[in-house]
Parts: C-alpha cells; sequence; structure tokens
C-alpha cells in the first residue's frame, strides 16, 4: 500500500537536503518546508504521550479508578525510558524504498491509531489489566517514533536551523496536548463516550501521516551503520570517547535531574485539579488552554533569546525560572477552586516550563554526534523520560502520604539537585560553547 501510494503522491513534495548557506531571513527561515515538517513531526509525536499525561487519569477517575492505581499508570510509560535499546534496530533496517526514516513513520502511526482505538473500546473499571498490556503497546509504539522522527528532523535541518527547528517541533509537541488534554476532556463532559473519544483523538494522527506520505525524505551523505554491531556499539562508544567518561556521567546525570521536580508536580496535574473541585469542563477550558498557549510563548521566546545568551547561561536562567514556579502548585492546593488562580497557577508553570524546555532540548540535541543521531539521542531523551515514567509512577503513594500541599514542596525541593549540577555541565562564562564541541 505504501508503495503505491508512493508512487501516486511521492513526488508532490520533496525537501530539499541540509546545506551549509548564509544566514536566512527570519521569513526564509520560519516559511519553509523543513519548518512545516517540524510542526507534524512534533504533532504527531506529543499527542500519544498527552493521552497518558491527561486523558488517561480523566477516563480512569470516571470509572472511580484509585489514586494508586492511577499514578502507577506512570509505568506504561517504561518505554520511554528504555527505547534506546531498540534505537540501532530502527537506525539500521527501513522497510522497502520508502526512506529509512519515513517507512518506520508510516507504519508506526497505522499502528499508534489503531492501538488507540482499541485501548479506549475496555472498561477501565473491569478490564484495567488488558489497558494496561495496550497502554504499554502504545507506549513502545510512541517511543518508536519519536526515535525516527527525532533522526528525521536533525537530518531534515541544516545546523543553522537546528534552534528554530527544534522549538517549533516542541511547541507543535506541546499543541497537540490540547487533543487529549482539552477537547477529550470537553467531549467527556458532553456526554460522548469514551470509546468515541478515543476514536476522534486516534483520528488527529492522520494529518501527519498523509503528510509524512506525500514527503520524500531529504537525500543525506551519511551512511547508515555498516553492520548491526556498529549500530549498537558505536554510538555509546563515540559518546563517551568524545566527552569522556567522568563528563560523560555527569551530563547523563544532569539530564535525569534537570526536569525531576517540575516533572513530578504535573505527573498527576488532572487528578488535582479534580480533588480541588473543578470540573473536566473548567480544566479543559482553563488549565489545559492556559498551560498549552503559556508554554508555546515561554518556548518561543526561549528559542529567541538563546540566540544572544547561549546554551549555558539559558539553562542556568530558564531553569531558575521552571524552578520557581512549582510552589504555586502548593499555594493552589491551599486555596482550592479558585479559577483565577487555576489559570494564573498552570499558565505560569507552562511558561516556565517552556523556557527550561528550549534550553533543555537544545542541550540534549547538542550533545549528540550527527553520525549516531538516532541511538545518541534516543539514549539521552530516554534518560530525560525516566523521571516522568518511573519515579512518577509513585506520585500517587506521595500525595496518598503527605497530602497535595505537602508534595508540592517536596517537589521544589527535588528540582534543586538539577540546578546544581549546572556547575559543571553548563558553567556560566562558557556561554556561547556548545557541549557538541
Amino acid at each position: 500500500m505504501f508503495c503505491i501510494f508512493d508512487l501516486l503522491f511521492g513526488s508532490l513534495m520533496t525537501i530539499p537536503s541540509p546545506t551549509p548557506s548564509s544566514t536566512p531571513t527570519l521569513k526564509e527561515a520560519l516559511f519553509n518546508k523543513r519548518m512545516l515538517m517540524c510542526i507534524f513531526t512534533g504533532f504527531s509525536s506529543g499527542l500519544p504521550l498527552f493521552v497518558f499525561i491527561n486523558m488517561l487519569p480523566a477516563w480512569l477517575n470516571d470509572s472511580h479508578v484509585d489514586i494508586k492505581a492511577i499514578g502507577l499508570m506512570a509505568l506504561l510509560q517504561t518505554p520511554y525510558v528504555a527505547k534506546f535499546l531498540w534505537a540501532p534496530l530502527l537506525d539500521h533496517f527501513k522497510i522497502g524504498n520508502l526512506g529509512r526514516r519515513r517507512g518506520w513513520v508510516l507504519l508506526i502511526h497505522l499502528a499508534l491509531m489503531m492501538a488507540l482505538v482499541g485501548m479506549g473500546s475496555f472498561n477501565p473499571a473491569t478490564d484495567l489489566a488488558i489497558i494496561s498490556l495496550i497502554g504499554i503497546g502504545v507506549a513502545f509504539l510512541s517511543a518508536s517514533l519519536d526515535i525516527v522522527i527525532d533522526a528525521y528532523r536533525r537530518e531534515l535541518l541544516p545546523d543553522i536551523e537546528l534552534g528554530l527547528g527544534n522549538t517549533i517541533h516542541v511547541n507543535a509537541y506541546k499543541l497537540a496536548g490540547l487533543i487529549p488534554g482539552s477537547l477529550a476532556l470537553y467531549l467527556s463532559d458532553t456526554g460522548m463516550s469514551w470509546p468515541i473519544v478515543f476514536m476522534v483523538v486516534a483520528a488527529f494522527l492522520l494529518p501527519s501521516f498523509l503528510m509524512f506520505m506525500i514527503t520524500k525524505e531529504p537525500e543525506i551523505k551519511a551512511l547508515p551503520p555498516r553492520s548491526l554491531n556498529d549500530a549498537v556499539l558505536l554510538p555509546f562508544k563515540e559518546f563517551f570517547q568524545r566527552k569522556g567518561t567522568i563528563a560523560a556521567l555527569e551530563i547523563l546525570l544532569f539530564i535525569f535531574l534537570y526536569k525531576l521536580g517540575d516533572s513530578l508536580a504535573t505527573s498527576l496535574a488532572t487528578k488535582f485539579y479534580l480533588d480541588l473541585g473543578f470540573t473536566k469542563t473548567e480544566i479543559a477550558i482553563i488549565a489545559k488552554n492556559a498551560g498549552l498557549w503559556c508554554g508555546i510563548v515561554g518556548g518561543m521566546l526561549g528559542g529567541i533569546w538563546m540566540i544572544k545568551l547561549g546554551i549555558n547561561r539559558a539553562l542556568w536562567i530558564f531553569g531558575f525560572a521552571q524552578w520557581l514556579v512549582i510552589p504555586l502548585f502548593a499555594l493552589l492546593a491551599a486555596m482550592g477552586a479558585d479559577k483565577g488562580m487555576l489559570f494564573f497557577v498552570v499558565g505560569a508553570e507552562s511558561f516556565g516550563v517552556g523556557l527550561g524546555t528550549a534550553a533543555f532540548v537544545a542541550f540534549i540535541a547538542s550533545s549528540t554526534h550527527p553520525a549516531y543521531t538516532a541511538t545518541q539521542l534516543a539514549l539521552l531523551t530516554a534518560l530525560a523520560a525516566v523521571p516522568r515514567t518511573v519515579i512518577n509512577a509513585y506520585s500517587g503513594y506521595m500525595v496518598d502520604s503527605l497530602g497535595w500541599v505537602n508534595f508540592f514542596w517536596l517537589c521544589t525541593a527535588l528540582g534543586v539537585p538539577g540546578l546544581l549540577m549546572l556547575v559543571r555541565v553548563a558553567p556560566w562564562s562558557r556561554n556561547n560553547e556548545t557541549t557538541a564541541s
């Protein structure tokens, strides 16, 4: 089927290979086919993740699933932290003549849509085990899509467009959260059954699928790994040799810690808002929209400010901004269901995280070698996902033991070590030095 589509539509949109060039104008940088593809890569990459973060807790809460069990559902995201294990396979093998990345993207899109529809057809009250198994499958497919899309984007963008392209990707990623985090909650609150809601959410992957169907991959000079052994071993060997063992381990520890506090604070956000007394419609309209648009603004401003600040100083300034807003959740927990305060807290947190994510993503990308993009990016982004997956799984137990106010103060304290690591991995004095050098 893919081959037929390729013959009919494959020539409709060809993206030129990235080549060194003079600095483009703002119009040239923003309005080109590469930036358009970054929108679609971000949207399709983000949508499945936000199903776990926003949609799944609301669905389980409607079925009166215990908060501890809802918290444990974070373990379904385990494939995100293990994706570096099969990244070499996706780097080495390709599907037919569709391209090294494109064939995998198309296949995974189809599988994801079917898996989401399948998961929504069960009842959490009686079929939680089956839902969990399908959820692991969805996470595996989503993590695999991230591997391929991250490599595709790195190969698509010339160096001069990496910052802008990644910023657009991240913002599209956040925009995708509006579907499971806002639209889905609103539809369920109006009486639409959850199986239909899952179908609607899955359908939003179709535009990205069709876009990749009619778009050819750019031609790149880098050759794929000659053997599976090279695909598995060389990316890790190169990373530690280039950085040095101590520096490489410090980078890995920093990536784990940088977003730990904020990630834990928002792990049960939907459940937190519901416990305060907000309706799902209020959450959909106020919280999710405030979070989305403030996050996008923060990400765009972060990308622009980084041009002058450099990655290192941006990590310092944006990291502190990301950390300082965590205590606001404790304040909201103490105040109760105040709509104005909800908008302010969610907006401030999302803006701070938007800033922090812009610098964080740039740091991770700059830490990879172009020859081993897929596997090294998979390793580093998988490590960044560990707090969201493993530690967040116990958030329900923490809330049950501490209460919401003390839980958020704990999250604030857990944000400190990541900031302290900046002294080692991103010294303020080396503000314009990328870590990839």
